[in-house]
């Protein structure tokens, strides 16, 4: 299929999904495998796969201790600001978001996670902010 027939496509669908592999209070770990249903046209990842992998991460990390967040939510670090750096792309293989705290305060937080592929080339460079709710 050429890229203006995807294009042309009026149904996208597909699942993704990711891995923790380490939680910290301060930093999470993810693994995050590069699939068909995760790509753009030109078959690499599409940039919303990759800021939400890594939105996920971030707010994992921001919520630290999981007894923190009540039953019914209270506690849960809402994201305010996301800056994202698209610097590079992967085709294949594995993606690894790293998540570490910047800054925790009593209603602020602040995480940095990097996306790399499995060679270490970064691919994102987001800071999140995230205020406590509650």
């Amino acid at each position: 299929m050429n890229i203006r027939q995807k294009l042309a496509e009026n149904e996208w669908k597909g699942e993704i999904g990711f891995t923790i592999e380490s939680r910290e209070p301060e930093r999470v770990v993810a693994r995050m495998p590069v699939t068909e249903a995760a790509k753009n046209p030109f078959k690499t990842m599409h940039a919303g796969a990759l800021i939400w992998f890594a939105d996920i991460a971030a707010t994992l990390c921001a919520i630290g201790d999981l007894d923190s967040i009540g039953e019914d939510g209270s506690g849960f670090p809402l994201a305010v600001d996301l800056h994202t750096v698209l610097s590079g792309n992967e085709k294949a293989g594995d993606l690894i978001a790293t998540s570490t705290t910047v800054k925790r305060g009593g209603k602020l937080i602040v995480i940095r996670t990097e996306v790399r592929g499995e060679t270490g080339r970064l691919l994102i460079d987001m800071t999140t902010t995230h205020l406590r709710a509650g």
